[in-house]
């Protein structure tokens, strides 16, 4: 088990919440899956993809490998989401605040992971 396991935990429950923001997407998510012209017909995968990842993050707090590679998907998904947004030209806070605070959230999360991994 990590220890301490609170920085999965927390980011699993963001991933959670944005989950659950994505089944009906929220006007400012369908606003900025829009500004980054991501096609209509994969928003319904978001949901799914989102709720694995809070899974494995959970599921990493006692398998630490699991932990890692759900943080380094994050973080891929992540830089996507930013290279979306700057070829989009969204230099907005969609871009600034959502998609770069997540990507070093789970920069830091994926760090903290294979430094305790034991």
């Amino acid at each position: 088990m990590f220890t301490p396991w609170w920085p999965l935990a927390v980011l699993a429950v963001v991933s959670a919440g944005d989950a659950v923001m994505c089944v009906k997407p929220l006007a400012f998510i369908r606003a900025c899956l829009r500004d980054v012209h991501f096609p209509q017909r994969y928003w319904k995968l978001l949901p799914p993809i989102k709720l694995a990842a809070a899974a494995g993050l959970v599921i990493g707090i006692w398998l630490p490998p699991l932990a890692v590679l759900t943080a380094g998907a994050l973080v891929l998904y992540f830089l996507i989401a930013v290279t979306m947004h700057v070829r989009a030209g969204d230099f907005g806070r969609n871009l600034f605040l959502n998609a770069s605070g997540m990507l070093l959230t789970c920069i830091a999360v994926l760090a903290f992971t294979i430094a305790v991994f034991p």
